[in-house]
């Protein structure tokens, strides 16, 4: 698969995807009636789905924000970048130093429209159409040359993105951390975080319910000890591996994720 050639650019308004479900739960408009259907049903189940995401929203933002101020951290690659809102990854980078460069990658073709509207007038940061499990290709596509100097430090994020595939062992999430990893010098970090579950009768539901929503464009939810594998050889950064919100929190008021059928799982682990 090539990225921006042989993926959809189509709009199917009647099947959900994760990324304008997220949207919605954002409070956002980039979204349809089939997604809202989707959310809907979802709460049913998973009632405070809304409250994780927006908490996944700020966990984003801060740990860009901690990057770019405390590690020096001036390239970001987003992968499964959503739909733009407030506050994006370049917006938070560049606010530290205005040339902090920021890809994203997304394989929703909407994504890719709205992305690249916003963007168009920001030189330091582009939108690339592609499945973010074509390491291959979106580390030679022209605009990740053109912005991203592999030979210094970089922050590769996977928030919230990798339960939106299935496990493999040439393309599942651990096989796509190995081939990420492997391009990124000492100093790099990958922020990486995924919905979980230790109730087996939540994993089985959301995870049938999405991959039927979807027509097949999700993985499952995993549990904690999963999500610990993804940072195997690498330094993992305080506070560790944490549900979300608790991920050095802004204040001691900061909203917390209070139910528990399942959270965002994860944190920050950086190349030794």
């Amino acid at each position: 698969m090539q990225p921006d050639q042989q993926l959809s650019t189509a709009i199917d308004a009647t099947v959900p995807t994760a990324a304008r479900m997220y949207d919605h739960y954002l409070g956002g408009k980039d979204n349809y009636a089939a997604d809202r259907a989707a959310c809907e049903e979802l709460d049913k189940v998973v009632p405070s789905t809304r409250a994780l995401a927006l908490n996944n929203r700020r966990f984003l933002q801060r740990v860009v924000r901690t990057l770019a101020r405390e590690h020096g951290i001036r390239q970001f690659l987003d992968h499964g970048s959503g739909l733009p809102t407030q506050n994006n990854v370049h917006q938070v980078a560049q606010q530290i130093d205005e040339t902090s460069r920021v890809v994203y990658v997304d394989s929703d073709p909407m994504v890719l429209v709205h992305g690249r509207a916003l963007l168009d007038q920001n030189d330091r940061t582009a939108v690339i159409h592609a499945d973010l499990r074509e390491t291959d290709q979106i580390f030679a596509h022209p605009d990740t040359r053109r912005l991203i100097d592999f030979s210094q430090p970089v922050a590769v994020l996977f928030n919230s993105v990798f339960h939106c595939i299935p496990d493999s062992d040439t393309d599942g999430p651990l096989a796509v951390i190995e081939r990420v990893s492997a391009r990124l010098v000492p100093g790099s970090c990958m922020v990486m975080c995924q919905l979980v579950s230790e109730d087996p009768e939540v994993r089985t539901f959301v995870t049938d319910f999405m991959d039927t929503a979807t027509q097949g464009h999700w993985g499952r939810v995993r549990q904690e000890k999963d999500v610990a594998t993804f940072f195997d050889g690498m330094e993992i950064l305080e506070p560790g591996l944490v549900e979300v919100s608790t991920w050095r929190p802004d204040s001691e008021v900061v909203a917390r994720q209070l139910t528990q059928e399942w959270i965002e799982f994860g944190g920050v682990g950086r190349i030794r």
